[in-house]
């Protein structure tokens, strides 16, 4: 289950840029508010060598908070038929029997340990590569700084977590995704919105990011990349120069207004449930830095209007959705975890 969009651009970064990367998985319980959120990360500021974490984020709204850890480290490489390994020093090479801190994603698996957590994950799918941007052209130049793909986006998980003090969590067939994204900067202001699980179309699936960039000073308007599928077609949303984006964004969830190919509408309501939130710092290639509030248990309800139907079709998702806010403000009021990053 290889895609284009998975391999690893960090290897070939030349040493005077800065970037990023992020390979990540999320997977969500289909009966209770429960879901991981794991990503594995590499940051390069211009003229030095790069770093690797991997960030792990257990979502359990019957516990309260989030479960957060990160582990950050030079041992940072691709191993063999993978995307990336992130361990720390001696841990084997981040191989699959290394037992000490750390963890590699390949196409199919991963698997890993961070702080008080561990987890051993397998996923399957059908489903062909989102590629958000839509014109290959725009991967290869420039600008956009941020690009992002979903290798998968919907899968179907299984395996173990492990989490110290309590019963080890079965994965069973859990929905979920694997998503890819690189870049020399951060959007200035960002929301990613993953959605599955919904109750009338158990198949159907949202997956958009939507940015806003400083052009000349000036904070641009939101622009929309991403698709729904509905019943086995997939209609891709946004794209550069669309138009009909209306957001309106808080921690504790949004409201998104994206117009779709051939006249389709799309509304989108998400809510965070309370105390739910994990709330991570980002940091810049440039030395700047993001914080970054996400649930990976969000409620999602839409409203599609399709072209030639008479009355929208509503969908609902009880703790689906994935809804990630990226900002530069610090009084939003969401915790920080207490790890560095960069």
């Amino acid at each position: 289950m290889s895609a284009k969009g998975a391999s690893p651009i960090f290897p070939r970064a030349p040493v005077r840029a800065g970037m990023y990367e992020s390979f990540y998985l999320r997977a969500v319980a289909p009966d209770e508010p429960l879901g991981a959120w794991i990503r594995h990360t590499v940051h390069k500021r211009p003229g030095q060598r790069p770093r690797g974490s991997v960030w792990c984020t257990l979502f359990d709204a019957s516990q309260g908070p989030p479960l957060m850890h990160k582990l950050t480290t030079d041992g940072l490489q691709v191993p063999a038929g993978g995307w990336i390994a992130v361990t720390d020093a001696g841990a084997g090479g981040g191989t699959p029997e290394a037992r000490e801190e750390g963890a590699w994603m390949a196409p199919g698996r991963a698997q890993g340990r961070c702080g008080p957590a561990s987890w051993n994950l397998s996923w399957s799918s059908q489903e062909p590569e989102l590629r958000h941007l839509g014109r290959e052209l725009l991967y290869r130049s420039p600008v956009p700084r941020t690009k992002l793909t979903s290798p998968t986006p919907r899968a179907s998980f299984s395996g173990t977590i492990e989490v110290e003090g309590r019963n080890p969590i079965e994965v069973r067939n859990w929905p979920g995704m694997v998503g890819h994204n690189w870049g020399s900067e951060h959007a200035e202001r960002w929301i990613w919105l993953h959605a599955l699980g919904f109750a009338q179309a158990p198949e159907t699936w949202l997956d958009v990011a939507l940015g806003r960039v400083k052009l000349a000073g000036v904070l641009s308007p939101w622009v929309a990349n991403g698709a729904l599928s509905l019943g086995g077609r997939r209609h891709r949303l946004g794209g550069l120069g669309a138009r009909g984006v209306r957001v309106q964004e808080t921690v504790a969830g949004c409201v998104l207004r994206v117009a779709g190919e051939r006249g389709l509408a799309l509304e989108a309501h998400v809510s965070v449930p309370s105390g739910t939130a994990a709330g991570w710092r980002y940091a810049d290639p440039d030395g700047g830095g993001h914080d970054v509030v996400n649930c990976s248990v969000a409620a999602v309800e839409l409203e599609i209007r399709l072209p030639g139907e008479a009355a929208a079709r509503t969908l609902s998702s009880a703790h689906g959705g994935a809804y990630e806010l990226g900002m530069r403000e610090r009084d939003h009021g969401v915790p920080i975890a207490p790890f560095p990053d960069g």
